[in-house]
């Protein structure tokens, strides 16, 4: 007779139950513990929230809460965005903006009129594929230490857009373009209508310092001898004459360099050259008013730039004019011609009776001199406000460092060359 199946006995068991009990122990208390953590956390949140004790379900309406308000925050942004987007619809001015790769993001209506393009044609386009126009690339590309830059372009069709490049959000740009047209013509009707004044008031202007230079020979001829009095107004008429054609000279020159008329920026200059020739012509000046004159040599050789050859060494001798006018007899003045970084720099420090810093502000501006009492000689307040427009022009840029009876320092910076760069 076959014997029963054998059943394993207790002793056989007992390894497996103590395993299995083991096994659920350890779960349980791994489940604790992470109950335990998520409870410590979201006592943290609610303590964070202002609920030392919130229960689960207060916490939960009150992440609601935030959730909601983030939401209508969000809302509340979108709509301020649409709204932004009405008022640059409705705006005159063209407004462009840009991504730090150029990529235009966003671009108004007066923005697609003014370059020729359809509506909503720039949006998502880098900015040379949207404009067609390489120069406002160039301008948008510029280092952001620059910013803001302004430019006027000449478009196709005969018009005139003004182009300012500003920085904008996340390192992006912004452009703002603006029909110029009519400002640029009425420049032009300002130009042409000095010019022919000055014409006309020249002939008149010689015509009497001719006569009064021909009264005082006529008399020294015949042997007449003129009253004291009248012989030192015959010279202030002759002095008074002279001003007021150089004032008419100036006025002509300031007119047409602020349209841009008669400055060539297409030569390669040098400008030790160019204030080399400045200083050799400022000579006999200096010596006559008794002042040191010389030019610091570089230290090195320097690069060439863009531009008018005559107009920068216009620049050139007015500041060293200037620099000999107001310093005293026995006094020195320096120019100094470096290299620095992009830039070629030429100083003029001259250690006469120094400007305030309230006149500093209004130095370049047309007509203003800033005492008239402290000047040898006079002078009509035009160079400075025509060496400003000369070096603008070029692209480069002009200031003044000065103090009261320290004297003062004149620097001018212009561009080197792309090729010398």
């Amino acid at each position: 007779m076959a014997q029963p199946a054998a059943y394993p006995c207790a002793v056989d068991i007992l390894p497996l139950l103590v395993l299995l009990v083991v096994g659920l122990a350890l779960v349980c208390a791994v489940l604790s513990a992470r109950l335990r953590r998520a409870r410590r956390q979201l006592g943290e949140v609610a303590a964070a929230l202002g609920a030392r004790e919130a229960t689960p379900d207060e916490l939960d309406g009150r992440l609601r809460s935030l959730l909601d308000a983030a939401a209508s925050s969000q809302a509340k942004v979108a709509e301020l965005d649409v709204d932004i987007e009405s008022l640059l619809d409705g705006l005159d001015v063209g407004v462009v903006g840009l991504d730090r790769s150029l990529i235009v993001t966003r671009a108004n209506p007066a923005a697609h009129a003014l370059l020729g393009r359809p509506r909503g044609a720039m949006r998502g386009l880098p900015l040379l594929e949207a404009t067609v126009e390489p120069r406002i690339e160039r301008l948008a590309a510029a280092p952001a230490a620059e910013l803001p830059v302004r430019a006027e372009l000449d478009t196709a069709g005969g018009g005139t857009i003004a182009v300012v490049v500003a920085q904008g959000p996340r390192e992006g740009r912004r452009l703002f373009l603006h029909d110029a047209s009519e400002l640029t013509r009425l420049r032009r009707i300002r130009t042409e209508f000095v010019d022919n004044l000055s014409h006309e008031l020249r002939t008149p202007i010689t015509t009497i310092g001719i006569l009064a230079e021909s009264l005082s020979l006529e008399a020294a001829a015949t042997g007449i001898a003129l009253p004291d009095r009248v012989r030192d107004r015959v010279a202030k008429i002759e002095v008074e004459t002279e001003h007021l054609a150089q004032m008419v000279g100036e006025l002509l020159d300031l007119a047409r360099v602020e349209s841009g008329v008669g400055i060539e920026l297409h030569e390669d200059v040098d400008l030790l050259a160019v204030t080399t020739a400045a200083v050799e012509r400022m000579g006999p000046f200096a010596g006559q008013s008794g002042v040191g004159l010389e030019i610091a040599p570089p230290a090195g050789s320097l690069p060439l730039v863009r531009g008018d050859a005559g107009r920068l060494q216009q620049v050139v001798v007015n500041l060293v004019h200037n620099a000999v006018k107001f310093s005293t007899r026995g006094g020195h003045v320096w120019v100094d011609v470096r290299f620095s970084g992009s830039e070629v720099l030429v100083a003029v420090r001259d250690e006469g009776v120094g400007i305030s810093a309230a006149d500093q502000a209004r130095l370049f501006e047309r007509f203003y001199k800033a005492d008239r009492a402290r000047s040898r000689g006079r002078g009509t307040g035009l160079g400075l406000a025509i060496s400003r427009h000369i070096v603008d022009a070029h692209g480069g840029r002009i200031s003044v460092d000065s103090s009261l009876g320290q004297g003062s320092t004149f620097t001018f910076a212009l561009p080197v060359t792309a090729e010398a760069s």
